[in-house]
């Protein structure tokens, strides 16, 4: 479901039951270095048997940190969530959300060229359940709170400068988000029942202090649609954002964002819906559908798009769920985190991986 590419391949995490793996697990001879394999079957690993379907041919995996342990130097968070990778001289980095109530934040990890973790360390602190994330063109992780009036942190993923709030961005419960380069804007979810899709239009591409929140407009059902002004887009305890505007376009609980080539791509996490907006038509679209939504113990899946093309990759069962895909610089490893059912009975830990492999051959790109 977070604008990284493989030229562009963007990855997305889609919910429901869409897809089950049918490819076998490779044995590529060795394990993949600075970590641990996984896969299903294995007693001692961080999943149950039947969580974690078989990888593709040629491609393999291993754990890179553990909620409640430490990974590289820092203590991996609890509720990993949204998450991006960047360039790091001749390594990279991956960034991290920690989506708890007033411990979330974020933390990043960096790596060698050959994959080894050289470090980790806190890239923001103190703010309240960080779900939605996305990298900008000019490598800064955003970072929004997923609360009624949560929120947009802009992070250095290298760690040289403090964390600022965005607050031109709109406080509201923040599900998802998603840069467009192209035009300019960040397009972002709202996570309550009845949220609306925003976009914000900075005054200066590049600096997010100042700019226009727009709201979607529209009736129900109807593919055209209009963006309205916000007029109070940042004083807390006023009128929520999706009341501010008359006619704004309602969605069940918006999720993850992704946007590429001027198609913004997003999840309802209400009714199991993906969606798509056409910047250019000013069309919106319902993808595909799944009876149920995401509630009640769905399954988690990870499917690459180049394009127009969606390429099934990854799917976990057993109630289990993916947060935070992204691909390193090169395109040629996959990051994610994994998290338990929340059944009430004693769970594994959450835990973050990474799957190596021919993405560019997988994708088409």
């Amino acid at each position: 479901m977070q604008g990284t590419s493989v030229r562009s391949a963007a990855l997305s995490a889609l919910p429901g039951a869409m897809w089950r793996a049918t490819f076998a697990r490779p044995d590529d001879g060795g394990e993949p270095p600075g970590g641990e394999p996984y896969g299903p079957g294995d007693p001692d690993g961080p999943f149950p048997a039947d969580v974690l379907r078989a990888l593709p041919p040629g491609f393999a995996g291993r754990v890179v940190a553990r909620s409640g342990e430490r990974a590289g130097g820092v203590l991996w968070h609890a509720a990993p969530d949204g998450g991006g990778c960047f360039p790091d001289e001749d390594g990279w980095i991956y960034a991290s959300n920690c989506a708890l109530p007033l411990l979330g934040g974020v933390t990043a990890l960096r790596f060698a060229p050959d994959g080894t973790l050289r470090g980790g360390y806190r890239i923001l602190s103190g703010a309240d359940r960080c779900g939605a994330g996305a990298a900008t063109p000019w490598h800064t992780w955003l970072s929004g709170e997923r609360t009624p009036y949560g929120r947009v942190f802009e992070c250095d993923p290298y760690g040289l400068r403090a964390p600022m709030p965005r607050l031109a961005m709109g406080l509201f419960t923040h599900g998802g988000m998603a840069c467009d380069p192209d035009r300019g804007v960040v397009y972002l979810t709202e996570g309550e029942p009845d949220g609306c899709l925003y976009r914000f239009r900075p005054d200066d591409w590049g600096d997010l202090t100042t700019g226009v929140l727009e709201v979607m407009a529209g009736d129900p059902g109807e593919e055209s649609v209009t963006w309205e002004r916000v007029p109070i887009p940042a004083l807390p305890d006023h009128v929520p954002l999706r009341e501010q505007v008359k006619g704004a376009r309602r969605f069940a609980g918006g999720g993850d964002c992704r946007c590429s080539d001027g198609l913004v791509r997003f999840v309802t996490e209400g009714d199991g819906r993906e969606w798509a907006y056409d910047a250019g038509r000013e069309r919106l679209t319902v993808l595909r559908e799944t009876a149920g939504g995401q509630g009640g113990g769905a399954d988690g899946e990870i499917v690459l798009v180049a394009g127009d093309r969606a390429v099934p990759f990854l799917r976990v069962t057993g109630g289990w769920t993916v947060a935070g895909p992204s691909l390193s610089p090169a395109g040629d490893r996959l990051y994610f985190s994994c998290r338990p059912p929340r059944n009430g009975s004693p769970a594994p830990a959450p835990v973050t991986v990474e799957v190596r492999g021919p993405f560019h051959d997988l994708a088409g790109a």
